[in-house]
């Protein structure tokens, strides 16, 4: 029985849209450009910030970040950024007597915003915040704390399998993994995915007949 479910935030909550957008337009490079090199370096095994390094070599990326925010042109999220499919599944599991927690890999200041969505959510926590990311196993020791559910009762729901589902399951969670977005798409057929994972979803929404189930 599914006591608590936490959900990624990018490509799980949100849409990447904006954020690799606004940095583009930030560094000067066609949007599409930077979104292409986010994709490759993915497919590669990089983390995604390694796409800035390639658009400008040597860049110093939390200082971009904090220049940004000075030039006012720095983190922003809105009713548009999210998936159509959040608010009514988020109600529907808090309904169902799920405890719903949001906590996925962005910083303070992404917290903050997200808070300010009013998520039918009963903790909306960033790595920023914890001060640990993905996929360290202290993020997810930190998820079971918040959880407050043991780790076979707690679900993690996910589209990126290196950050979401393989140490969500090496930290004895359920798993859940997410067919949205690049990430979701590039790997949900990947034979290592499909075994660490309990459910294959498409929609949010899915997740309340799998509790109800």
């Amino acid at each position: 029985m599914i006591e608590t479910i936490v959900f990624d935030v990018g490509e799980t909550i949100t849409r990447d849209d904006r954020y690799w957008a606004s940095w583009a337009d930030w560094l000067g490079i066609p949007r599409h450009t930077l979104s292409a090199l986010v994709g490759a370096v993915v497919a590669q095994g990089f983390d995604n910030a390694e796409a800035l390094r390639l658009a400008r070599p040597g860049i110093d990326v939390a200082a971009e970040y904090h220049a940004r925010e000075a030039a006012g042109r720095g983190e922003h999220l809105d009713e548009s950024d999210l998936y159509d499919d959040v608010r009514p599944a988020l109600a529907a599991l808090r309904k169902a007597g799920v405890r719903v927690i949001i906590a996925g890999n962005q910083t303070s200041r992404a917290g903050e915003l997200l808070r300010g969505l009013d998520l039918p959510a009963d903790l909306v926590v960033t790595s920023g915040e914890w001060g640990v990311a993905k996929p360290r196993p202290e993020f997810y020791q930190r998820v079971l704390e918040v959880a407050r559910s043991a780790p076979e009762a707690t679900l993690y729901v996910g589209d990126h399998p290196a950050n979401d589902i393989f140490p969500a399951k090496a930290a004895g969670l359920r798993t859940a993994h997410l067919r949205r977005g690049p990430w979701g798409y590039l790997w949900a057929g990947d034979p290592e995915v499909v075994a660490a994972t309990d459910w294959q979803v498409d929609s949010l929404t899915q997740l309340v007949e799998i509790v109800g189930g």
